[in-house]
């Protein structure tokens, strides 16, 4: 009787609200020991059907991730939250963006910069994690910010918009972007997920580069011509990806390591490239 209740207080869940490319990351990083509930909304593609079926999933979890993004009228999961039982709720993620920092000219960020968004997408982010925030304080449950940067992996990379005929080498002098292999993200939210972290968490690379010169590499690592340089006045882009280039600045996070104990496989986009290369070749 005693080791059943010892394996019971042992098990934990994961609700992943919005389980796509990062959620299944997620799940596949954690350890035995873990239930994952991911969210579908459509029948029978996972665990959980979403609305429906989310009462009863929240009350067995543990942990929550929440990848959704906001929308016009701000996060679309908490109103569906709002009045349901988290009995067991331990911590809870929100997947949000590196856009709250806003544009600092290229200086450095890292957990301890001020907030400072400078596009709508940014105050949206923001505006969200205020909203996780006042959920999770008021069910007493810690949470973690993800502040995570261009997420990028296998059948959703350079490589695959250069075959694609999609890859823009736009050009604009000084201008940085950090990224994050979808793997490394993974492992990142799981860790995070066991050690019940809370506050600001940065998930990026440690090479911030200009989206330019990722592109040539990915030219370079498929034997493809390289797209021709473009200026950003010239470049044909949709208002979304306009936005990207209407920052720049540099990421780092001090507590991915030291708090967490993480080491990245993928430190930079040149190795990131070449394991999803070479994986695709085996």
């Amino acid at each position: 009787m005693r080791k059943r209740r010892i394996l019971a207080r042992m098990k934990q869940t994961l609700l992943s609200i919005g389980h796509g490319y990062s959620g299944k990351a997620t799940a596949q990083a954690l350890g035995q020991g873990w239930d994952v509930l991911g969210t579908s909304r459509s029948k029978g593609a996972a665990a959980v059907l979403w609305p429906d079926d989310i009462a009863g999933a929240l009350a067995r979890a543990t942990h929550l991730i929440s990848w959704v993004p906001p929308g016009e009228a701000g996060d679309p999961v908490l109103p569906l939250l709002a009045g349901l039982d988290a009995p067991n709720l331990r911590w809870i993620g929100y997947a949000s963006a590196s856009s709250v920092y806003g544009d600092t000219g290229g200086d450095w960020v890292d957990e301890g910069t001020k907030d400072a968004p400078s596009t709508e997408r940014g105050h949206k982010r923001l505006r969200a994690e205020a909203a996780w925030q006042a959920y999770s304080d008021k069910i007493g449950v810690p949470l973690a910010r993800f502040r995570i940067a261009g997420i990028y992996g296998p059948g959703r990379s350079t490589l695959d918009s250069l075959r694609q005929g999609r890859a823009k080498r736009v050009i604009v002098p000084g201008q940085v972007f950090n990224r994050i292999h979808v793997a490394d993200l993974g492992r990142i939210a799981a860790a995070a997920a066991a050690a019940r972290l809370e506050g600001a968490l940065i998930l990026s690379d440690h090479e911030p580069a200009p989206l330019a010169d990722v592109v040539a590499h990915a030219a370079t690592l498929l034997d493809l011509p390289c797209p021709p340089a473009i200026a950003f006045k010239d470049a044909d882009l949709s208002p979304m990806a306009r936005s990207f280039y209407a920052e720049n600045k540099r990421l780092r996070s001090r507590r991915i390591g030291p708090e967490l104990g993480v080491s990245l496989a993928y430190p930079d986009y040149r190795a990131g490239l070449a394991a999803i290369l070479a994986a695709e070749r085996q």
